[in-house]
């Protein structure tokens, strides 16, 4: 099991990517349920098989969950996986600097 600084650094370095990126924001947007590939691949404008491959990696970095409905495909944002990524990036939020209000403001 990878350390947690290591799970995180693979989920940002899974978000390193224009497009992976342009991916999550998209199908955070879509809300609960999801959207079809096609959806994101209209989107973001690729071939299937270049989007297949970014999918997969967000997939593996627990960005996103895949379910089927008849012959759709649907990716979600998994929304618990991404809180405890920002969580982590602000866990220690002013540990050393003493006093500062910025990130509590900065949470809101």
């Amino acid at each position: 099991m990878p350390s947690k600084v290591d799970y995180h650094a693979d989920q940002l370095a899974a978000l390193g990517h224009p497009v992976r990126l342009a991916i999550l924001r998209f199908v955070v947007q879509a809300g609960e349920r999801g959207s079809a590939a096609g959806e994101i691949q209209n989107h973001v404008e690729l071939p299937a098989s270049t989007l297949s491959h970014h999918l997969k990696r967000l997939l593996e970095a627990e960005m996103l969950t895949s379910h089927q409905e008849g012959t759709f495909h649907y990716y979600a944002a998994d929304y618990k996986a991404l809180r405890r990524l920002t969580d982590y990036l602000w866990q220690d939020c002013c540990k050393r600097g003493g006093k500062s209000t910025s990130c509590s403001e900065s949470r809101e």
